[in-house]
């Protein structure tokens, strides 16, 4: 009668076996690897010629492993340095354009220092602090004001020519009313020809010239100064050039760079020679009469004395 086999199990047993035999065999070779001698360095030598070349499959992956493992961290290093750099150009920016604003002013303060004034006349140089310009009005706000002795009527000019006159003063803060607001009215002289004008804002980049003697002995290129006739402006100040618009008409291309002003130097005039008050600024005071102030005391002075 057959046996019956199908309850056996022969895979453990076999498995335990090969185990052993593994673990016999790798303990064998661990041995003979910690062997000193010529003959087992030979048979060594010998294993390691025959086996390492065949593992060269094997061996590729991972030194692909390794090489990648050494490209991450190289990567890491170069994104860590190009974060700094950014961090370093973006303070260079700000650097750089505090470097080309204290540029400009220097070169602005530089072009002041190259007026050249009359010795009589001495100056405040004044931040534009705001530009308080409209369609109907060309003014700028200084921040120097009475407490820096700014008087009404004083003349105010940049680096390159006449800008305007003060007109209100307040503590700590004064307005300038430019060349080009429609109330401006500057006495002017044309060069070389010696013509004596009035120049006229009409809130216009080019303001024309009016009440010329001789409009034929005047060209365009003729340089324009202040004449200083009643005493609002200084004589000799630089204004501009004479242009001519297409009508023909005479005008003024200003000197002074309006589009960035930023100082101000005002002039200081001597006490004999400030006007006093808007009125002044104008038109001379009106007389004053020595005599009565009442109209029947004017009258009676007026009248003719009776015959005796």
């Amino acid at each position: 009668m057959a046996r019956d086999t199908r309850g056996i199990d022969y895979e453990s047993p076999i498995r335990r076996i090969l185990i052993g035999l593994l673990v016999l065999i790798l303990f064998a070779l661990f041995l003979f690897w910690r062997i000193d001698g010529p003959r087992a360095e030979r048979f060594r030598a010998a294993v390691i010629d025959q086996v390492v070349p065949s593992f060269g499959w094997a061996l590729g992956p991972v030194s692909r492993i390794a090489t990648m493992v050494d490209n991450f961290e190289s990567y890491t290093n170069i994104y860590e340095q190009n974060r700094q750099l950014r961090r370093e150009l973006q303070q260079m920016k700000a650097w750089k354009e505090a470097a080309l604003q204290l540029e400009q002013e220097n070169a602005k303060l530089l072009d002041l220092n190259k007026v050249r004034l009359d010795p009589k006349l001495t100056y405040v140089t004044g931040v534009v602090i705001a530009d308080t310009g409209s369609p109907f009005r060309q003014s700028v706000l200084l921040n120097v004001g009475a407490r820096d002795g700014i008087r009404d009527g004083w003349a105010t000019t940049d680096g390159l020519g006449l800008v305007g006159r003060i007109a209100g003063v307040g503590q700590t803060s004064s307005r300038v009313i430019m060349l080009t607001d429609p109330g401006s009215r500057v006495p002017v002289t044309v060069q070389p020809s010696g013509q004596r004008a009035i120049l006229a804002g009409d809130n216009s980049a080019l303001p024309p010239l009016s009440f010329l003697e001789s409009p034929e002995l005047v060209k365009p290129g003729d340089r324009i100064v202040s004449s200083g006739d009643g005493k609002v402006f200084p004589a000799g100040l630089l204004v501009g050039q004479v242009v001519m618009d297409a009508d023909r008409r005479l005008r003024v291309r200003l000197s002074a760079d309006y589009r960035r002003l930023e100082f101000l130097r005002v002039l200081r005039r001597p006490e004999g020679e400030t006007p006093q008050g808007p009125v002044e600024l104008l038109a001379p005071p009106p007389p004053e009469f020595p005599g009565p102030t009442t109209l029947l005391e004017l009258g009676a002075a007026t009248a003719e004395p009776a015959d005796g």
